[in-house]
């Protein structure tokens, strides 16, 4: 299944584990349903990955638990 969103008004925020400088980054939008748009910080022009919400539920928990 192929999904296509407008990205061009999303409202992106960095990892809160980022450091000051946003060395090696991924940003997150939070304004779609049912999708989390992910993209790399140092490419905000490039493409970005859309991920299903429920799977990206799943991967925060996951790492949440190796902490």
């Amino acid at each position: 299944m192929r999904i296509r969103a407008e990205l061009s008004n999303a409202t992106w925020r960095k990892s809160s584990y980022s450091n000051s400088d946003g060395a090696d980054c991924v940003e997150v939008s939070d304004d779609f349903p049912g999708v989390v748009p992910v993209r790399d910080s140092k490419n905000p022009h490039g493409p970005a990955l859309l991920i299903p919400a429920a799977a990206w539920t799943d991967f925060v928990t996951a790492l949440k638990a190796e902490r």
